[in-house]
């Protein structure tokens, strides 16, 4: 019998359930006898014993469904070491409930800190396998994540739509995109998109610049102007501070701006003159089915993983190069973000076509 856990965890996201159907409709199809595991809510269900085995039937009609079917939770990696409310030893909790389950793998479906937790369960001894899931598309070491294109798909037509009011209007319009510390979502959506201005964490903004762009689009005949902003765009002033004077700043304007494209609207309104509105499509960009790339993607990995599973080949990251779907350590890439270069082709081709970075 081949024992295999399996947890989805961090932010949901599309394709979740379409990558755990690729694993284990591969280990089913394989000649060994496979029981898989489901753990609920993430490491919690790990932590908890909080799960249900699987049945083949489980795994079917779930290719094009949102979200996860075992559920998620965000369990900082930062916060793994520390003990839980009663006092229990998180990771030794679930190295104990992997062992007490008789497990030859934990599949462990996630992003950025969800490796890294990942990484530390290998690094404990445990065989682990993991798949990189995240909208943000900010895993380190793979070309794409699964959730990525959907979640720009979603974006993008959020931008579209707020095209014909703009126009409409005459007005200056600004689309909220997912990312807190990348740019990647908010890139691919604001080319896709159109927009005229993109602001990205990785490129420090200056508020007259975005001023000038605009009152240049105004200079040239152009009634309206779209900014594509990610909601952790940083200004160049901000970006000078240290991390504590920086809270200490975004807590007196909580109240103020409900996020950063507010405190943008707001001052684009004072320095232009014109009317600013806010569009923010928030967690409608996780939701919904995959579209047809990511169920494709997802499909890709999941197989793979199973693969590295039955060839007992561990403590990988399954990650896409290219168009070639292949694996890492996951020690490679835990720890570490894949950030937009700004000095990239990606950056310079979108400068060519006129779009404003705010920075020059």
């Amino acid at each position: 019998m081949l024992r295999v856990g399996m947890l989805t965890s961090g932010g949901d996201c599309q394709a979740l359930n379409a990558t755990m159907r690729g694993v284990a409709k591969s280990l089913y199809k394989s000649d060994k006898e496979v029981e898989i595991t489901g753990f609920l809510n993430g490491y919690r269900g790990l932590m908890y014993e909080e799960y249900r085995v699987m049945k083949p039937s489980d795994f079917s009609g779930i290719l094009t469904t949102g979200g996860t079917m075992l559920g998620t939770s965000r369990q900082p990696f930062k916060l793994m070491r520390e003990p839980d409310e009663n006092g229990m030893d998180k990771v030794e909790a679930m190295k104990s409930t992997y062992k007490k389950l008789k497990l030859d793998c934990l599949v462990v479906l996630g992003g950025n800190g969800s490796q890294k937790t990942a990484n530390l369960l290998s690094e404990e001894g445990l065989n682990v396998i993991g798949l990189p899931k995240t909208i943000d598309n900010d895993l380190y070491g793979t070309d794409m994540t699964f959730g990525f294109q959907s979640a720009v798909d979603i974006a993008t037509n959020a931008i579209d739509c707020i095209h014909t009011t703009a126009a409409s209007h005459s007005r200056v319009f600004i689309v909220e995109v997912m990312g807190h510390k990348v740019g990647w979502l908010t890139l691919y959506a604001g080319l896709a998109g159109g927009a005229d201005i993109i602001l990205i964490p990785e490129i420090p903004y200056d508020i007259k610049k975005i001023a000038d762009a605009i009152k240049l689009r105004e200079a040239e005949g152009k009634r309206f102007t779209i900014l594509a902003v990610a909601e952790g765009a940083i200004s160049k002033e901000d970006a000078a501070l240290s991390k504590k004077e920086l809270k200490k700043k975004r807590l007196k304007n909580a109240d103020r701006y409900p996020s950063i494209s507010y405190e943008i609207g707001d001052i684009l309104s004072q320095e232009t003159g014109v009317e600013v509105r806010v569009t923010v499509p928030g967690h409608t960009q996780r939701g919904g089915a995959p579209n047809p790339y990511d169920r494709a993607l997802a499909t890709r990995l999941g197989a793979h993983g199973a693969e590295l599973i039955l060839n007992r080949q561990y403590g990988r990251l399954v990650v896409l190069k290219g168009t070639e779907v292949t694996d890492i350590s996951l020690s490679e890439s835990a720890g570490k973000l894949k950030y937009v270069d700004p000095e990239s082709s990606l950056v310079n081709e979108a400068r060519l076509v006129g779009i404003s970075f705010g920075d020059k």
